[in-house]
């Protein structure tokens, strides 16, 4: 009989997921205003900024979705982790880009 087999009840959380998911789109939207914010030479239209506040918004959500998940026992740990990761790099380029256009 071989030993190491682990039954377990825990599964993924689908807000953890929500989490990574909102990370990743994050993300990638702020990529891509600050792409265009470069090649149009800091020229940027209203509706960029409008993308830059939705991208904040979306890692504030999914910051508390990872963090709600991460203190449940019932749950993998890799999303929530995860999800908590993306979404304060994505908080974390919001605030760098809102503390270069101050400056």
């Amino acid at each position: 009989m071989r030993k190491g087999y682990i039954f377990t009840d825990k599964k993924i959380s689908n807000r953890a997921v929500m989490a990574v998911i909102l990370g990743v789109i994050s993300l990638v939207a702020m990529g891509v205003v600050i792409f265009l914010a470069y090649v149009g030479k800091g020229e940027i239209a209203v509706k960029y900024g409008i993308v830059g506040l939705l991208s904040g918004i979306y890692s504030l959500i999914g910051l508390g979705l990872g963090i709600v998940t991460v203190f449940d026992k019932n749950y993998y740990k890799l999303f929530p982790v995860l999800g908590i990761v993306l979404n304060l790099a994505g908080i974390a380029c919001v605030g760098l880009v809102l503390y270069m256009g101050v400056s």
